[in-house]
Order: structure tokens, then sequence, then C-alpha cells
């Protein structure tokens, strides 16, 4: 999953308008990006199979981001850090933590088994990527109507239609170009190439609600 996890944090803009759209968003993709740190410092471990359906990532080895546990601390973590950047009340720090434990939900439905429950016990997954059709269609439109969720306050609060309408053909243009270019290359590489992308995008959110009334209510 990649885009798909993006729709949580629309979700969470929507229950709680004071915290950025951009922060939500980096959120959504904090394991990723520890992980993306990680596989390049050599410290988790992966490789590209291009014969794997789906995903070609086997991703063999990443106990400190994709496990349960360290899901839950990166969750604590990010609600911590965006708490005392953005000077957040609680409620919208504690969604902050939550968008960052949904990846780890999203992740169980569609990896195959690599997610740790604890150090030492079986790895687990649904493995959605084993069947790519529908699960692109599960994501995307999952990411619909939770975008869909979202739009009516990004109105109200003052955003165009053409702001919100240019951040979703992001995602949109993000995730085919992931189809369509399968990743290859090194843990350096990928990693950049990860890290990059989440870039882009939290800065696409960031773009879509400039001059909105952020800590407006919903």
């Amino acid at each position: 999953m990649f885009v798909g996890h993006y729709a949580a944090s629309f979700v969470a803009k929507s229950a709680e308008p004071e915290a950025p759209l951009w922060s939500y968003f980096t959120a959504a993709q904090l394991l990723d990006i520890g992980w993306s740190a990680l596989i390049m410092a050599g410290v988790e471990k992966m490789h590209v199979d291009p014969a794997l359906p789906g995903s070609v990532f086997d991703l063999y080895y990443m106990p400190w981001t994709h496990s349960l546990p360290g899901a839950l601390l990166w969750s604590v973590a990010g609600a911590l850090f965006f708490l005392w950047l953005l000077r957040l009340r609680s409620k919208a720090a504690l969604l902050i933590g939550a968008v960052v434990f949904s990846h780890w939900i999203l992740d169980l439905l569609v990896h195959r088994p690599d997610l740790l429950l604890w150090p030492g016990r079986a790895k687990v997954g649904f493995g959605l990527w084993n069947a790519p059709v529908l699960e692109e269609a599960i994501e995307m439109g999952l990411l619909a109507v939770c975008a869909a969720v979202w739009l009516p306050g990004h109105l109200r609060r003052g955003g165009s239609k053409w702001s919100g309408a240019a951040l979703l053909a992001l995602l949109a243009v993000m995730q085919s170009f992931v189809i369509a270019v399968p990743p290859s290359g090194g843990a350096i590489a990928i990693g950049l190439t990860v890290l990059g992308a989440y870039l882009v995008i939290s800065l696409g959110a960031w773009m879509a609600e400039r001059g909105t009334r952020v800590a407006a209510a919903s």
C-alpha cells in the first residue's frame, strides 16, 4: 500500500482540523520514513524480487519500524513530536499518533507475512499484495471515500476545489508511477526515492492548505 495510507490523514483532518494536513500526511508514512532511513543505514534489511506480485519488496527484516511494538513506539513518538513542534492540543496529537499506527494496520492487510507481532514471534500479514488488482482497487477506493469526507471541510476552511483536486491528482499520479515503474536498485537508491516521494506529497498537502483557516472547526 502506498497512497492508501493517506486515507487515514483525510479522516483525521476532518475530525480535528487544528493540525495541518501536511502533519497528518507525514504521520501516515512515518513508519516508512523511518524504514527508509534504517535500510540506508543497513539496520533493517530488504531486497527487490521482480517475481513477487503486487510489491516487489521482500521485507525480511524490519523489527524497528514494522513490528507491532515498534509501530506503537513510533506512534507515541510522532504524537509527542508534533505536539511539541506545532503546539497542538492533546486531541490533535492523539489523532496524529493514531494516523501513525494506522500505517501498521493497513500494512497488515496487504503485506505478505513480514510484520512481527513481537521479537522472536511469527510474522503476520494477510497478503493482499498477492492479488494486486484487488489490492489496488481497495487502496484507491479507500482513498477516494476518505478524500470525499475531507473535501467539504477543506472548502469550508477557505480551500478551493482546485487545490483539493490538485492534491488528489498528485496522489493518483504518484500511485500510477509506482505501478508503472517498479522500484529497483540498492537500499540507498530505494530509500532516497521513497523519502523524496513522501516529501513531494507532504509538500503537496501543505500547498493545498495555503490560505485556509487551519484551526477552524470542520
